[in-house]
């Protein structure tokens, strides 16, 4: 039953599927983030849905959510090394069920996306805001590699545990 569950969650081409998703969602981010730029001033706040959701203009030159302000070479450095983890991954285990492939693309994402706004405009460019709770201005790459993140733990948790290699050595409780 574990390997057809399994079978149920592959794709056949994840690195096509991995490509989509972070060249669109990466897309969707700079799209937005230069819309913002180009149509809005910082500070500069507009409601969407009343009570719910506006866009804030907000230069981040912290962390995701504005934490650990002005450490830019450390949030380069860390955008750089999640990547290279993340390649280091993809070709040691080759994964193929959707929800590590659409997580992985989602943190790459969002990663990629963070990074080339600290690079190119030396801080990042958050607009979301939630008019319900106190939450801090975020963006579409913020979102992304939340998502992804979020779903890579829970299918660490509640996903097919990976089987043992038929190769391995059997030891007997007597060996012991």
């Amino acid at each position: 039953m574990q390997a057809s569950r399994r079978n149920s969650l592959e794709i056949r081409h994840p690195g096509a599927v991995f490509t989509v998703i972070a060249v669109g969602v990466l897309v969707l981010d700079q799209a937005t983030k230069e819309f913002v730029r180009a149509s809005m001033v910082p500070g500069e706040s507009i409601t969407v849905v009343q009570g719910l959701l506006n866009l804030t203009f907000v230069n981040n030159i912290g962390a995701a959510f504005g934490l650990f302000p002005g450490r830019q070479p450390v949030f380069i450095a860390t955008s750089l090394v999640v990547l290279f983890v993340v390649a280091a991954y993809w070709r040691r285990a080759r994964p193929t069920e959707w929800p590590v492939v659409v997580a992985l693309a989602l943190v790459c994402a969002g990663a990629v996306g963070n990074l080339i706004d600290r690079v190119l405009v030396g801080r990042v460019t958050d607009f979301f805001e939630f008019g319900f709770v106190e939450f801090p201005v975020f963006n579409v790459a913020d979102m992304a590699i939340i998502f992804g993140v979020g779903l890579l733990a829970l299918w660490i948790l509640f996903g097919p545990q990976p089987e043992p290699p038929t190769d391995a050595p059997v030891t007997s409780p007597e060996g012991l």
